[in-house]
């Protein structure tokens, strides 16, 4: 079974954080290394780290860039096969689910399962990812980040995430492997991890900051005479004015 790197990032969220943490080390899985990037939170969130220490592999608590810059430095403590980005609030579905994801000798260089999107209010809606990850998947929407396990190599091949992207950067990776490198991808129907919609990415008042970057990836690979025909031709029922979990959960209704 491959080494697997859970990479967690954490800014002031204490509780958030433990959730996330008790769900990594409560894994049966063995071969396994924990990641934690802490900003130089000031909420307590340092003693929860501290609390959990002897099953951290590596941890940090200083001031960042952004989620992405953070991202990039678990990237460069991790020695794992796969890194699987599990942030804070997030958590994995029990305590086998990646003994699970592994229980065959994959070779693929994305394995992605699918998720549980916790909306509030004690509901969680189920959100299945497609067989294959198509041109149109990664226009309309994206591989979802907290369900996908990515060979470590990959960012030394192409680069890891770039942090001119406030929000996208891991769309613009996955984008760059997959549709501009062809790299291989997986589906295991296995829900993966429990995502908290209170992130960064799922609030409202970022959908204009969400939709410009999508499109400054669009333009960043592609002609644009297509990217032009993409968004005159290609309609996607309410783009721009929903985020991403939104997007997901109109798909699934």
């Amino acid at each position: 079974m491959p080494k697997v790197s859970i990479i967690t990032i954490n800014y002031n969220d204490a509780a958030g954080l433990e959730k996330t943490i008790r769900s990594v080390i409560a894994q049966t899985y063995t071969d396994l290394e924990f990641v934690v990037i802490d900003g130089g939170s000031t909420d307590g969130s340092v003693d929860v780290i501290k609390k959990y220490a002897d099953k951290i592999t590596f941890w940090v608590s200083e001031k960042d860039k952004g989620i992405f810059n953070a991202q990039n430095k678990g990237i460069e403590k991790a020695s794992g096969e796969y890194c699987l980005f599990l942030n804070s609030g997030d958590f994995l579905v029990n305590e086998n689910v990646l003994k699970n994801a592994f229980s065959y000798n994959y070779s693929t260089a994305i394995i992605y399962g699918d998720m549980q999107i916790d909306v509030g209010n004690n509901q969680i809606v189920h959100g299945k990812m497609p067989e294959k990850i198509s041109f149109y998947q990664m226009y309309s929407d994206t591989l979802w980040h907290p369900v996908s396990f990515i060979k470590r190599e990959l960012f030394t091949k192409f680069g890891n995430y770039d942090e001119t992207f406030k929000m996208v950067a891991d769309y613009d990776f996955f984008f760059r492997a997959i549709i501009m490198n062809n790299v291989s991808t997986q589906h295991i129907p296995l829900e993966i991890s429990v995502y908290n919609v209170n992130g960064f990415s799922s609030k409202s008042e970022f959908k204009s900051i969400e939709k410009a970057e999508r499109l400054a990836v669009l333009n960043k690979y592609l002609p644009p005479a297509i990217v032009a025909y993409l968004t005159e031709n290609i309609k996607i029922k309410d783009a721009g004015k929903k985020t991403i979990y939104q997007r997901i959960i109109n798909r699934l209704k």
